[in-house]
């Protein structure tokens, strides 16, 4: 059996960490081939092909995200948002690629930015072969929005988007885009056996819920984790090799882009301050920020702060994993986060707003601590329950065993393989 996997790109977001993560067990597979399919190679992987190899292809795939991008520009409601609307009306058409003609099942997942058009999904659907979709957000069902906040006009039919458009209507784009992918997937009697699969309940949930998914098969497989790399390292070992200090309780934060405003930085700030306030000896807290931030803004925090920057390597990500006495993810939107299992396969307990798949992955008190969404004080409250009154190795245990059980690879692999024989039976 041939299944190819199709992502934008093979490089750091959670849809490229996951397809990767799922390749590596697929290939170990008897009688299964499995390979994935990139706008833009980044990755020295033999099992990984591009579209665009060539100077030319990589210039016109720059040019497809710069032209969506600016035509989005004119109907965007403020600039914080520009990227959390795709209208996908610039793409390739991949659906006479080599790789898509001999693939038994095409599996997608994260398609945006300039790689898959609508016009491009249609094609794909068209060839008749087995679909399986894994959503790692909301815009597959939406009218262009990445994730619809309070919105739920995705259940009916998109229009009048008050969070994304600068001038909402019945007829806006959302409900252009939204009627564009209707054709798609408005008659079912037209479609290939097409599986759905959310990354979090929560997200199938939504997804049953649209009104263009609603006649389909969905359900719900997390991301996989290689728990062999993200596994506990002793605190002290893993503070010293990434020189840290020892005798200090360390917070930590990690986003690719810290100051994306879906993060919550803001809600981080106002929790560190708030807890500053209620202990006694704010000395002995220290912060670690993973991922691209703001040197400017790293300095309003009220505690000493270790930028580290992006990092790419899994194993030293473990390691600032393993290090940290908590894992703080303040994000107001999130589909179920890798950064919150990778977290805790090393032992790390995590503090987050319920908010989407993040309460499938928190057992409140158990593996962490969920936190009223958007309150500021609930999550300071959070970050010092677990600094200071729970037990730190019960917390712990329970937060890899809940990575081992739900989140390894295997686990999901299974998963797939139950979904992709029923699809070619």
């Amino acid at each position: 059996m041939k299944i190819l996997l199709i992502n934008t790109d093979d490089s750091m977001g959670g849809a490229a960490i996951a397809c990767l993560r799922l390749l590596s067990v697929l290939e170990h597979e008897k009688d299964i081939e499995a390979r994935l399919l990139v706008q833009e190679k980044k990755r020295n992987r033999p099992d990984v092909e591009a579209v665009a190899k060539g100077w030319l292809d990589k210039k016109m795939a720059f040019a497809r995200f710069m032209a969506e991008r600016l035509y989005f520009h004119r109907y965007e409601k403020t600039k914080e948002v520009r990227f959390a609307f795709s209208p996908a009306n610039t793409g390739i058409d991949i659906s006479q690629h080599p790789l898509v003609q001999e693939a038994d099942i095409l599996h997608l997942h994260w398609l945006n930015f300039g790689f898959l058009s609508i016009t491009s999904l249609k094609k794909l659907f068209s060839l008749g072969k087995p679909i399986v979709w894994t959503l790692h957000d909301m815009w597959a069902f939406t009218g262009g929005c990445h994730h619809s906040g309070d919105c739920e006009n995705y259940q009916d039919h998109c229009g009048n988007c008050l969070p994304y458009l600068r001038t909402p209507s019945p007829d806006d784009l959302s409900a252009k885009v939204w009627q564009r992918k209707n054709e798609i997937f408005g008659d079912t009697t037209q479609l290939p056996p097409v599986q759905i699969i959310g990354c979090s309940e929560w997200l199938a949930n939504r997804a049953r819920k649209s009104s263009l998914f609603k006649n389909l098969s969905i359900g719900a497989i997390p991301n996989p984790l290689d728990i062999t790399v993200f596994k506990p390292t002793e605190r002290a070992e893993a503070r010293i090799k990434l020189n840290l200090p020892v005798d200090k309780k360390l917070i930590l934060f990690a986003a690719a882009k810290v100051t994306v405003i879906w993060k919550g930085f803001s809600y981080f700030q106002e929790s560190l301050q708030l807890l500053k306030e209620h202990i006694d000896k704010p000395d002995e807290i220290e912060l670690v920020i993973l991922g691209e931030s703001d040197p400017e803004l790293n300095k309003t925090l009220p505690f000493r702060t270790h930028a580290l920057g992006r990092i790419a390597d899994a194993e030293k990500i473990a390691l600032i994993y393993s290090a940290a006495d908590v894992f703080t993810i303040p994000s107001i939107q999130e589909n179920l986060p890798n950064t919150i299992m990778e977290a805790m396969a090393c032992g790390t307990p995590a503090v987050g707003f319920e908010v989407g798949g993040i309460p499938e992955m928190i057992a409140h008190q158990q593996t962490g601590y969920l936190a009223r969404y958007k309150s500021a004080e609930n999550f300071a409250e959070g970050i010092r329950w677990v600094l200071f009154k729970a037990d730190a190795e019960t917390l712990a245990n329970n937060a890899r065993r809940k990575v081992i059980e739900n989140y390894s690879q295997e686990v999901v692999k299974e998963k797939y393989l139950g979904i992709y024989k029923r699809l070619t039976d």
